[in-house]
């Protein structure tokens, strides 16, 4: 048998520690006082004065003693009990009384005790305020037949007490009194009644005590029973003939009146340490109940005693005896038809109740188990058949541990050690869960509430199986990407977080990879996101068919997916960043071929970030630098595996503090408007000028738009920035014309702008008209259209801003896919050729052969050409060569400012290369710009 399984056989219950330090200490010292005071009483004290003072003042100072603590108790407490404490403290008090006018007669006055006297007057009212109290102590009956079955026993204890004491005692000290006075007679007779009925009422209340301050309860009952005791001694004929203060008798009622100061504090501190107040564990007195159902037999018993007494010793039986007698039989005849008749009826609510319970056990769908201390089952509700597959006649005398899968075993144990070992009152039940075998072999799940049962365990068990299965459904999903079936981002960090602590802290080797599909998106957009998922799906199963058993790849959303390689532990960085970066190029190979979507193939690249773990870095750290590693990959030209490096987060500080002061700028009024000379290639005279965007920091540095459009992010940004782009150049192009400056103005607006629905479709228009510029004044350089833009809306809009002035030109000619389309369908006036194209056109000769072929187009279809980035002389001439008839760039001037500009076209013309060569090849150059329609105009503005 397994270890478990054999601690499970042996469960232990533990009980607290009774009593504490100072509780021992104080009962020490109450001894210590009265074997000192009964050492003296034995030896006599030395002296008759002496004795006479010890046994008066000394008594009388005990029981005062006793009065005050409690009293003091009583005024502190505020239990149900409170008035009984006060009519101890009363009955102490009387004693008291008594003992000091003993003593005053004896010490003081030097005089014997008169009888009677003052001092038998406070020691009779000493019994009934104690008998009161004990019967406020008693537990109190709930029913008639209680309180009169309470009655009765007192009755049966006091009467059989009186008949023997009358036929031993109390008959001859009546026959003695016969001849004095009726006070002493009656003060013979009293002192012995009083005492038979407080032992009666000591009695009774031992069988019926409260369970609240048990402790203190006992103590105080114990006092009264020794002070009782010690009066029974007196009033014996013998010893009341040859008493005198300070004999060995006075150490009974110096104990009791010691017993009764310490019951309400010290006594009920101890209780309070060994049985906690809200424990429920019940308490077993199989002897205490015995004598209680013993007690009318015993009373019985000792009237029959007495009565025999006067038989053997040949005596007339006395009246007092048979009346006594008799009313005690009567009594026991009595109470036994009150218990016969609570019995038949306690009988049949018993039969009643364990029929209830039986049926409420036997039809409850759990499985009620009592296990046994040493882990056999003893009993099995009928429910197992239905929740385990096994009869409970089968369960019942095997051990549990046999039952609980082994795996679970150890648990089970430790969890029921726990619980046994703790505090009841602190924690009454406990639950547990753990697999239990059925009667197919199958592995049920089984959560047990488990409460204690007189040292083993009772278990109230249910079938949870179902929900233990949807806790795991939930919890997977919550973990899972319901596409991909891949590790969502949230178990992704979790196993990052895992992977850098423990063990691996310090392992440098572990790496995240973070992935992109590149393409995905138009993939999506061309054949819908059917396709894209099913793309997903195979690129995800892919991705987790390469990875190791002990890495983890994920899908954190989108089209992006990441993995993370655990280290092997190697000290050599350099070699193991090659390995990683080997894998992580097989991965991007995988994922990069082509993927069967339906009846065709599609493909994507991959561009993967690789973040190696530092130490002292964080799971959130270590994401974000493979991330950023992952967008460095595909500003290169995506496709590719990049490794992180700490400059990637500098330039992303950067780019964001850029991009945070960008949000402001426009409103702070920190852009500036430059204008760049378009110039005709043959005479050198400006053409037109384009309006370029500046942006002045607060550290005076001028950012061009490919700077700060970069880190504008924000599209609302780049809208805002553009509208205020064609507003300030058409502005002040009215302003310059007004002054004598007639010249085009060239926008550049994206084909997205110019189509967006936030703007409104005839704001150009009225800009033109609010400031009043003639026709043709105006040129839109449209950008290389997005594939996503439609070329029907795009056509429409470019047409309607034709017909109202604005004059067209194709921007970054010789680039990008859509440029012929764009030719075909796009009402054009102007081609801009690339600066691609011019800045190698003298160098390269392909290049010089493209060039020639484009100009050859514009000039076919009566197109103008406008060359972008002509920096060098020997590119104005070879361009001018080839038919093109304007350009712009720092082989003429550079952007200016608006007070250069106005001061270049006051002068007209810049110097130009070979100025004597013939005129352009085009036609119609030489017509102005400004005049004609828009086919006759031979210079676009850009």
């Amino acid at each position: 048998m397994s270890a478990p399984a054999t601690a499970l056989g042996a469960l232990l219950t533990r009980r607290p520690a009774v009593g504490g330090v100072s509780t021992l200490v104080w009962q020490i010292l109450l001894g210590v006082v009265w074997a000192g005071y009964a050492v003296g009483a034995a030896l006599g004290w030395g002296s008759q004065q002496l004795a006479f003072i010890m046994g008066d003042f000394g008594l009388s100072t005990a029981a005062l003693i006793a009065a005050v603590s409690c009293f003091r108790y009583a005024r502190a407490g505020a239990s149900r009990f409170r008035p009984a404490w006060l009519l101890f403290a009363l009955s102490s008090f009387m004693a008291s009384a008594g003992n000091a006018v003993w003593g005053w007669y004896e010490v003081v006055l030097g005089l014997p005790v008169p009888t009677p006297s003052l001092a038998d007057v406070f020691f009779l009212c000493f019994a009934p305020p104690a008998i009161v109290g004990l019967l406020v102590l008693a537990k109190r009956p709930v029913t008639r037949a209680g309180w009169v079955c309470l009655a009765l026993d007192s009755w049966l204890i006091g009467g059989s007490l009186l008949t023997l004491s009358w036929s031993l005692a109390l008959a001859h000290t009546a026959h003695l009194a016969e001849g004095t006075s009726v006070a002493r007679a009656a003060l013979a007779l009293a002192y012995p009644l009083l005492d038979i009925v407080l032992v009666s009422m000591v009695l009774a209340l031992h069988f019926r005590r409260s369970n609240v301050n048990r402790s203190a309860v006992n103590t105080a009952v114990a006092a009264l029973a020794l002070t009782v005791l010690s009066d029974a001694l007196f009033t014996s004929p013998l010893l009341r003939q040859t008493y005198h203060s300070g004999q060995m008798l006075d150490a009974g009622w110096f104990a009791g009146s010691l017993l009764l100061a310490y019951a309400p504090w010290g006594a009920n501190k101890a209780a309070d340490n060994a049985f906690p107040p809200r424990s429920t564990q019940p308490t077993s007195r199989p002897i205490a109940g015995s004598l209680a159902a013993l007690t009318p037999y015993l009373a019985a018993a000792v009237c029959t005693l007495g009565i025999l007494y006067n038989a053997v010793e040949g005596r007339r039986v006395d009246r007092v005896v048979i009346l006594t007698g008799c009313t005690v039989v009567l009594a026991l005849v009595v109470r036994q038809g009150i218990m016969l008749v609570d019995n038949i009826a306690l009988t049949q609510e018993l039969a009643q109740k364990e029929n209830h319970f039986r049926s409420l056990v036997q039809g409850s769908s759990d499985v009620i188990m009592i296990v046994a201390p040493n882990g056999v089952l003893r009993y099995v509700s009928p429910a197992a058949a239905g929740v385990y597959g096994r009869e409970a006649d089968e369960l019942v005398g095997a051990e549990l541990s046999s039952i609980i899968h082994p795996d679970d075993l150890g648990r089970v144990v430790h969890e029921v050690r726990r619980f046994l070992a703790a505090p009841p009152y602190e924690e009454p039940t406990t639950r547990i869960e753990c697999r239990f075998r059925s009667g197919t072999g199958d592995w049920l799940n089984v959560e047990s509430t488990a409460n204690r049962h007189q040292g083993g365990l009772i278990l109230n068990s249910r079938d949870v199986t179902e929900r233990v299965r949807l806790q795991a459904q939930l919890q997977h999903s919550a973990e899972h990407d319901p596409l991909t079936d891949l590790p969502n981002r949230a178990l992704f960090t979790k196993r990052v977080r895992q992977a850098l602590g423990g063990r691996r802290s310090g392992d440098s080797g572990t790496a995240v990879l973070f992935i992109d599909l590149d393409g995905f998106k138009a993939v999506n957009d061309r054949l819908g996101h059917q396709a894209g998922d099913e793309l997903l799906i195979q690129a995800a199963r892919r991705l987790h068919e390469s990875v190791r058993a002990g890495d983890t790849a994920a899908r954190l959303g989108g089209d992006e997916f990441a993995t993370i390689i655990l280290g092997d532990g190697t000290r050599d960085q350099p070699a193991r960043e090659c390995q990683v970066h080997e894998i992580a190029d097989r991965l991007r190979l995988t994922l990069s071929q082509p993927y069967r979507i339906g009846a065709g193939e599609v493909r994507v690249a991959a561009s993967i970030g690789v973040a190696f773990a530092e130490p002292g870095i964080t799971p959130s750290d270590l994401m974000r630098n493979a991330d950023l590693a992952m967008y460095r990959a595909k500003a290169g030209g995506k496709g590719r595996v990049e490794l992180y490096a700490p400059q990637m987060q500098a330039d992303v500080v950067r780019r964001s503090e850029l991009a945070a002061r960008l949000r402001t700028a426009l409103r702070d009024g920190e852009f500036a408007l430059l204008h760049q000379p378009v110039v005709h290639l043959a005479t050198g005279q400006v053409a037109a000028v384009a309006a370029q965007a500046r942006w002045r920091s607060a550290q005076g540095i001028l950012f061009t738009p490919a700077e700060f459009l970069r880190v504008a992010e924000d599209g609302e940004r780049t809208a805002e920035l553009g509208r205020w782009l064609l507003e300030e150049a058409v502005e002040q192009a009215a302003d310059r014309a007004r002054a004598g400056h007639p010249v085009s103005v060239a926008v550049r607006l994206s084909a997205r702008r110019l189509l967006d629905k936030g703007t409104p479709f005839g704001s150009v228009e009225a800009l033109l008209t609010r400031h009043g510029l003639p026709s043709g004044a105006l040129m839109i350089e449209v950008a290389d259209s997005d594939p996503r833009i439609s070329f029907d809306d795009l056509e429409q809009r470019l047409v309607a801003l034709r017909r109202s002035g604005v004059r067209i030109a194709l921007d970054g000619f010789g680039s990008g896919y859509a440029a012929i389309n764009a030719l075909r369908r796009l009402p054009i006036d102007v081609l801009k050729l690339d600066r691609g194209l011019v800045e190698g056109v003298v160098e390269s000769a392909r290049l010089h052969k493209i060039t020639s072929g484009l100009l050859r187009i514009a000039c076919d279809l009566g197109v103008q050409s406008v060359a972008d980035g002509v920096d060098v002389p020997e590119q104005v001439l070879a361009l001018r060569a080839m038919g093109c008839t304007h350009g712009q760039g720092m082989a003429f001037s550079g952007p200016l400012d608006e007070y250069r500009l106005r001061r270049a076209l006051a002068r007209g013309e810049f110097p130009v290369p070979g100025s004597t060569m013939a005129q352009p090849v085009l036609t119609g150059s030489s017509i102005p710009l400004l005049s004609g329609s828009h086919a006759e105009t031979p210079v676009p503005p850009t």
